[in-house]
């Protein structure tokens, strides 16, 4: 895994050994985890921010793989997640989901946000997967607020990491110096009494 730069403050140690870190301003790109997660549009053909960018490091074999799947399932809904190849990229597997538009958090959003997270994380663990990268699911043309994103993002990563087999360590690959505080924000935050964990600060 790449070595933390100084933007990776905090990291959410959990009673399992299992890990969650947040890393920013960075490159989810450059990340050498097993996976990493691209926040795809519906058509899985690519797009902009985050989407185009892996789609341009990793290089064709990933979308010939996204429209094999299109040709098999259709537009992928909101919640769901499939994977393909990491072509180019180092990491090997790409897990593509698709978040939901923010439409004022009354249309089932934080359900549809978590329900990315979770299937991401079980489709990792179904295929072996020990180290999964995320970025900021929704906050980008999705227009989901940060701070609501974040905290949505690290519960249901908790919550899946719960059950997992394989995968031990998540990380938060965080595109802006604003995004990382509003993750770090909503870690320092977290409460929930179903799980034991820790909050280590990460000297650079």
């Amino acid at each position: 895994m790449k070595t933390r730069t100084p933007g990776s403050e905090i990291r959410i140690l959990l009673d399992s050994g299992k890990t969650i870190e947040f890393d920013g301003p960075a490159d989810i790109t450059e990340e050498t985890t097993d996976a990493i997660v691209n926040a795809a549009n519906s058509s899985l053909l690519g797009g902009g921010g985050v989407d185009g960018a892996i789609h341009e490091a990793g290089g064709p074999a990933i979308l010939a793989e996204c429209r094999r799947i299109v040709g098999q399932i259709g537009t992928l809904p909101p919640g769901q997640a499939v994977i393909t190849t990491g072509g180019r990229l180092a990491a090997k597997h790409v897990i593509h989901t698709v978040g939901p538009v923010y439409r004022g958090g009354k249309s089932g959003e934080a359900e549809k946000l978590a329900s990315s997270h979770r299937e991401s994380i079980r489709l990792a663990d179904e295929h072996g997967i020990k180290s999964l990268s995320f970025p900021a699911i929704s906050t980008g043309a999705f227009g989901y607020p940060a701070a609501e994103a974040a905290s949505i993002a690290i519960s249901s990563t908790v919550e899946a990491l719960a059950s997992t087999s394989h995968v031990s360590t998540i990380r938060f690959v965080l595109f802006d110096v604003a995004t990382l505080q509003a993750y770090a924000q909503a870690a320092e935050k977290l409460q929930n009494p179903a799980f034991s964990y820790g909050l280590e600060k990460v000297s650079p």
